[in-house]
């Protein structure tokens, strides 16, 4: 068991893995000497803030939805090749990128939550859900990474890539059709609030899934002793 939370066998298994384990490396042999991981960290952060602004300019005009689009292809590039790019130069960090990694993926997700929470496209409340929900299980997945030494992040077979093309298909889909308002229980809601309600609690119901045998593995490991010992 790995005490080392930096030191893990990454295990996640999301429907584009395929196509990332081809293209990054390929990219990475590809990227300029002058350019370094954390300089593709600093770009996948810059195109989270862009995303959040894009969505909330999206109130005057629906074509920042593509600006939207465009900047998480961007930030998928920076966010998903800054390790790639350490890898293949073998100059891995591995306690330096496992917190780098994680604290801005946090600011990631909370940046594009709060962007669409303050579009005309989602409730705040269900992109503070979401942000919730995410940063629950990341907890939980950096927990696991810690007992057991192995890292696995990804919701079934969706994984932050998998999020981001959902993303770039709904903006387009808003931007040709609106926002689909209706209303429910009283508070009006488009096809973003019943996305991310669904991302939200599908993320929620996997934390106790994984949860629940995560501690019954660790119990079978750390049997609880029910025997009254003597001190004396």
């Amino acid at each position: 068991m790995s005490k080392d939370p930096a030191v893990h066998q990454r295990t996640s298994q999301f429907l584009l893995s395929g196509f990332e384990r081809r293209v990054l490396p390929w990219l990475a042999a590809r990227m300029p000497g002058w350019v370094l991981p954390d300089h593709l960290t600093l770009l996948g952060l810059a195109a989270s803030s862009f995303i959040a602004v894009a969505y909330m300019l999206s109130n005057g005009d629906a074509r920042w939805l593509w600006a939207a689009s465009a900047a998480l292809v961007v930030q998928w590039f920076g966010d998903s090749l800054d390790g790639n790019l350490a890898r293949y130069r073998r100059i891995e960090r591995p306690r330096y990128g496992y917190y780098l990694d994680h604290l801005t993926d946090a600011y990631s997700t909370l940046a594009i939550g709060l962007g669409l929470g303050l579009s005309p496209y989602m409730l705040l409340a269900v992109g503070l859900a979401i942000v919730a929900a995410y940063l629950i299980l990341s907890i939980n997945v950096y927990l696991k990474s810690y007992v057991f030494g192995e890292f696995s992040f990804s919701y079934g077979k969706l994984g932050p890539s998998e999020v981001r093309v959902v993303l770039i298909l709904l903006n387009a889909a808003a931007y040709f059709a609106g926002a689909w308002q209706f209303r429910l229980l009283g508070v009006s809601m488009t096809a973003f609030d019943v996305a991310g309600a669904l991302i939200a609690m599908g993320m929620l119901t996997l934390l106790l899934g994984r949860a629940g045998a995560n501690l019954r593995k660790l119990a079978a490991l750390e049997p609880a002793n029910t025997r009254r010992t003597d001190s004396r």
